[in-house]
């Protein structure tokens, strides 16, 4: 569009009005002022927008055609004004959020529910899917909120902490007590025993793998599952000794229903937390930032 949007809404205003004089007050301009922005539009287009009289003004058969494009484009233009002074007035807003099925579940449920409480009419979409695939989308800005473990190297994004989560090994005690029984008092569980992990592209497994590696404990036989509520319930009902997060399943470790597996050291905590890129600005992710604090 070669010309000046405002010659465009005079010209809407003029033959809406069908006057140059009621145009000028409805626009708070001067009469020769609209006089010369309609002739640089029509010089600019080539073409003749109105048919002047000493009653006015009326369209000719091209500013007829202009008139309707520019009546949807205002017209769109309102409703876009009108959106806006919704979204302000309601808190509406657009809030989209990765998370993994199991922090969705433990962790952002608790939060998400006294948002909405607070702010009952933003929209809110959850991405369930893999941390990794959070942090890309992330990076991505295709996201503007990620519940994850405070990555390694941020890049662009900044993090709020929230809890720091401890990843351990459990079994029921009758599976120790059966393990031990059939391979020796003085068996290696890690050796011996089923050990139950997420699969190899979770970012909590490679980084329980990084301390196998880094103190020599080799598991021998490893059933990958694909979600933590999984491998908690695998351990609970005895199929082996899986590894979950701690926070997770304090009260069955305090009831006695699952036992952990000492280990030394043990595998170094994490923090999970919220991670947002810096330069996202939306109004939706200032209100839920606004409401963490």
């Amino acid at each position: 569009m070669e010309q000046n949007l405002s010659q465009y809404k005079i010209f809407f205003e003029v033959a809406k009005a069908g006057n140059i004089s009621r145009a000028a007050k409805e626009l708070y301009i001067s009469q020769p002022a609209i006089s010369k922005a309609i002739g640089k539009l029509e010089d600019s287009l080539g073409l003749p927008l109105f048919t002047r009289s000493s009653r006015g003004v009326q369209l000719t058969a091209e500013g007829e055609v202009l008139f309707q494009h520019t009546k949807e484009a205002f017209e769109a233009l309102e409703r876009g004004e009108q959106e806006l002074r919704r979204i302000q007035e309601f808190d509406i807003g657009h809030l989209r959020i990765g998370v993994s099925a199991t922090l969705c579940k433990y962790v952002l449920l608790p939060y998400l529910k006294t948002f909405i409480d607070q702010y009952p009419h933003m929209k809110v979409t959850i991405e369930s899917q893999s941390s990794f695939q959070t942090l890309t989308r992330l990076d991505q800005q295709k996201l503007d909120l990620g519940l994850v473990a405070e990555p390694s190297s941020r890049k662009e994004l900044a993090f709020i902490p929230v809890m720091d989560i401890q990843d351990v090994f459990v079994s029921t005690r009758a599976y120790l007590d059966h393990l031990y029984l059939r391979e020796g008092k003085d068996a290696d569980p890690f050796d011996t025993g089923n050990i139950m992990m997420l699969d190899e592209s979770n970012m909590t497994r490679r980084h329980v793998d990084e301390y196998l590696n880094e103190n020599g404990i080799y598991p021998r036989q490893v059933l990958e599952v694909g979600a933590m509520d999984l491998l908690i319930e695998f351990a609970k009902i005895g199929l082996g000794i899986g590894c979950v997060i701690r926070e997770l399943v304090q009260k069955e470790l305090d009831s006695g229903l699952l036992v952990e597996i000492p280990l030394t050291p043990p595998i170094p905590r994490r923090t999970i937390g919220f991670a947002y890129p810096a330069s996202n600005q939306s109004t939706a992710l200032k209100t839920f930032l606004e409401f963490l604090y």
